[in-house]
């Protein structure tokens, strides 16, 4: 039987969610049956190593790599070798970054101007998959010749204010849109109510064998870990998104009470400088670190007394699903999908969306001996690999019905 030629659209592996989701779904991908290309728009990145060998990614176009200078070198370099009309694109791509508050929004609108550099890619495929919102989706549709498209949606649509009116000229393009939850399916569906039947539920592939064999590859104590301290871990993008300016509050009100605890988060992002001087307005340096990019969040992970997520909003979080194969004790605020996640008092604990119900619930979790052993004893006995989701792919990339 012929392999199957696939395109995976990603703007970068640098670090995030839906990045790592890609990854894990690759590492799944049966290459005896397919041939797997990858393009992306730059290729520095906290995952690019865990590609695997068997994916070849695409080079970049020569005019991109020109139009993704600095301002002044791209707008020189360009007129130099007479691309007049790709320099005035260049600069308008600029005004519009920096004139539009909205990022969502600033992708759309900017991407008519940065798809001039990009020209269509050569090779026909049998089907090509936008793996993010936006601009991965814009790509597969205006830049590669396929028989299938599918766009992938990984967060609640209506939370990010992008222009439903720009994408759904795209999204009637496409054969299939895979959402990561049900909850995302709803509020896509409810949005776009015309292309409804094309959206498919795939979840994002965890893989358990993989995460508690990274999880014991450094052993060392990661947090200098004191006498009866608490630690507590955040994973996620330094973004409006997750709300972290409520775990530092919710912190400030716990060591406020008394209590002895190191909240960290793992990930980095636009918002550093705001949460760093939060942190140093509160007095919490010595309680609350921005650890940055951790390649292996896994032994961080292992280590914390505590997992909490104080997000704003979430497609399907993997790093819930992280925290719940290696059985921590988890508290989510009640984001819009969080019951996708989490049964509360079951599987761990949802809390309302402001630092006070957060430290509360957390402060519950401290003192509460027995919810915390109920917890940690129902997360080690559910089934949550869910390498199995790599069949409906296939399934959708076949046109059967899942």
């Amino acid at each position: 039987m012929e392999k199957r030629n696939l395109l995976f659209v990603i703007p970068s592996l640098s670090a995030g969610g839906g990045e790592k989701s890609l990854v894990n779904l690759l590492s799944q991908i049966d290459f005896t049956q397919y041939d797997v290309d990858l393009f992306m728009l730059n290729h520095d990145g906290l995952f690019m190593d865990f590609i695997p060998t068997d994916v070849r990614v695409l080079p970049l176009p020569e005019t991109y790599q020109l139009f993704s200078k600095n301002i002044t070198k791209a707008v020189k370099e360009l007129l130099m070798k007479g691309k007049l009309s790709l320099a005035y694109n260049r600069v308008i791509f600029t005004l519009k970054n920096k004139y539009k508050k909205n990022v969502s929004t600033r992708e759309q609108y900017t991407w008519r101007h940065l798809e001039k550099s990009l020209g269509r890619l050569e090779k026909n495929y049998d089907v090509a998959i936008g793996f993010l919102e936006k601009t991965s989706t814009y790509f597969c549709v205006d830049k590669v010749n396929a028989a299938k498209k599918i766009g992938w949606v990984h967060i609640d649509y209506d939370k990010l204010g992008m222009d439903p009116k720009f994408d759904i000229r795209y999204f009637q393009r496409l054969n299939n849109i895979v959402t990561v939850s049900e909850e995302c399916a709803n509020i896509f569906k409810n949005r776009f109510p015309s292309e409804k039947n094309k959206v498919e539920i795939v979840y994002n592939i965890v893989s358990p064998t993989m995460i508690h064999k990274m999880a014991v590859q450094d052993s060392r104590d990661l947090y200098n870990k004191n006498n009866n301290e608490i630690i507590i871990l955040s994973i996620g993008r330094l973004h409006f998104q997750k709300g972290f300016e409520l775990a530092i509050e919710a912190c400030k009100i716990l060591v406020d009470k008394g209590y002895n605890i190191k909240w960290n988060i793992i990930g980095e992002g636009e918002e550093r400088k705001k949460l760093e001087s939060i942190i140093k307005l509160n007095k919490l340096e010595d309680h609350f670190n921005l650890l940055g990019l951790k390649a292996n969040p896994y032994p961080y992970l292992k280590q914390a007394d505590i997992y909490a997520q104080t997000s704003r909003f979430e497609g399907k979080s993997i790093a819930i699903d992280e925290a719940k194969i290696l059985n921590k004790p988890i508290i989510v605020t009640n984001f819009s999908t969080a019951k996708d996640q989490i049964t509360n008092g079951i599987d761990g604990v949802i809390a309302e969306m402001n630092s006070n119900s957060v430290a509360e619930h957390i402060e519950k979790l401290i003192q509460d001996e027995g919810l915390r052993k109920k917890l940690i004893n129902n997360l080690s006995q559910l089934k949550l690999g869910t390498e199995g989701e790599i069949n409906k792919l296939y399934g959708i990339f076949s046109g059967l019905d899942i």
